[in-house]
């Protein structure tokens, strides 16, 4: 292999693997809610149980924005590669010391205090992991090659979403059920670690494709807040599909499939991980095809397959068959695996590059903290209040409709053939 190609598999791998670590990381923790619930809360309900375990999931999220202000402002001022080894070490950390957190039968009350900070620690660190990951490689990619480039990138959350999910069927499947609660749930968080270390060692020393912009003094959040607010807000519309899509139907599903189809946990986590692995050739063939036609027109197939294709794919999932299940969660795979193509491309390039980092990040975690950190919570409490087993398909139609209307507010964008390699 040339050296240039080397270099350039070595940046994409970078730009990969952070929001790689920052998936595993959170879909872990969804995946072993039950586990976790038992081991650190007290409450004799399992309902309460998983409730509470949902809600400092949704804590990690809430505390984002905050790690997008902060990190983003490393990208647009010290450069997106400062931003990302920083994020790639801030994030490790709270990973590891969960999984070696002790339960609340040796902690008492100060077990679920101490999770939540360690939430709160990871959803900081990850704040502007994603946004700027996305930033960097579609300023790296040639022209032309965008969308595929970015789209690429975007893999790492299917990936994270795989890893986690192969690895917690693996545990599921070699230890009984009394090991994987009682300690088995810990071997992923520790395996954190590795990821943690690959990241590490492909991050070091890259260089930016664009300069940082020192000599603007304005801090870049603030900026935004003047020039950009109505800017911002499209963003989070654009992206609310991704992150409520996601989270209920790659997290939140594998609870959903247990306790509303009786589905058992090895069987559930095993159709989950199926459904997710067909998500990144989607992911890839929609990247590649928004270089040669409009982002904006396929950004709008995705969120309209979400509007209209809610319901019924849920409806196929309500079922004991598990070809019905995968066929209702490949509906599903369609649409969500089509905006993760699309989404970073499109997102970077309808975004001024001095407040990129910033604006994109605050834009994507307003969607994923204060609506994709909610989602399991909220879907568990409509289930229950509403006695209705496909109302979480609420959710996702309402947020293709504010992601379809986003996607129209942008005027659409050109694409650009690819050049010859």
């Amino acid at each position: 292999m040339r050296t240039g190609a080397r270099s350039r598999v070595r940046v994409v791998a970078a730009g990969v693997v952070g929001n790689m670590l920052e998936w595993y990381d959170f879909s872990i923790y969804g995946y072993f809610a039950v586990a976790i619930g038992k081991n650190f809360f007290h409450q004799e309900d399992p309902v309460s149980q998983v409730l509470a375990t949902f809600g400092v999931f949704a804590v990690g999220f809430i505390m984002r924005p905050l790690g997008s202000i902060a990190f983003g402002y490393i990208g647009d001022r010290m450069g997106r590669s400062t931003a990302l080894m920083a994020s790639i070490v801030a994030m490790v950390v709270p990973t590891v010391l969960i999984g070696l957190l002790p339960g609340y039968q040796t902690l008492g009350p100060m077990a679920p205090v101490l999770l939540t900070a360690l939430r709160m620690l990871q959803g900081l660190a990850v704040g502007g992991e994603a946004s700027i990951a996305s930033v960097f490689l579609v300023e790296y990619a040639p022209p032309g090659r965008q969308g595929l480039v970015g789209a690429i990138g975007g893999i790492g959350t299917g990936l994270g979403f795989h890893l986690g999910s192969g690895v917690a069927v693996l545990c599921a499947a070699t230890l009984s059920t009394e090991a994987l609660e009682s300690w088995g749930w810990r071997i992923p968080f520790l395996l954190g670690l590795v990821v943690g270390l690959v990241g590490f060692y492909l991050r070091r020393d890259l260089t930016d494709p664009l300069k940082a912009s020192p000599k603007d003094d304005s801090v870049p959040f603030v900026k935004m807040l003047r020039d950009h607010w109505f800017l911002i807000i499209r963003l989070a519309g654009l992206i609310l599909f991704n992150a409520i899509g996601s989270q209920l139907v790659f997290l939140y599903i594998v609870s959903w499939l247990q306790t509303v189809d009786g589905i058992a946990p090895a069987r559930a986590l095993e159709i989950n991980t199926i459904s997710m692995v067909a998500t990144t050739p989607v992911s890839l063939l929609a990247g590649w095809l928004c270089d040669w036609i409009s982002r904006r027109a396929l950004l709008l197939v995705a969120t309209g397959i979400g509007i209209v294709g809610a319901l019924p794919f849920f409806a196929l999932m309500h079922n004991p068959d598990t070809s019905l299940i995968l066929l209702g969660q490949f509906g599903f795979v369609i649409a969500i695996g089509i905006a993760f193509g699309v989404m970073p491309a499109f997102s970077v390039e309808v975004t001024p590059p001095e407040v990129r980092c910033t604006a994109l990040a605050i834009g994507a975690n307003i969607s994923w903290s204060l609506f994709g950190g909610l989602t399991p919570l909220v879907a568990t409490w409509l289930v229950y209040r509403t006695e209705n087993d496909l109302s979480p398909a609420l959710l996702i139609i309402a947020a293709a409709a504010l992601a379809f209307v986003s996607v129209l507010s942008f005027r659409p964008i050109r694409a650009q053939k690819p050049v010859p390699a």
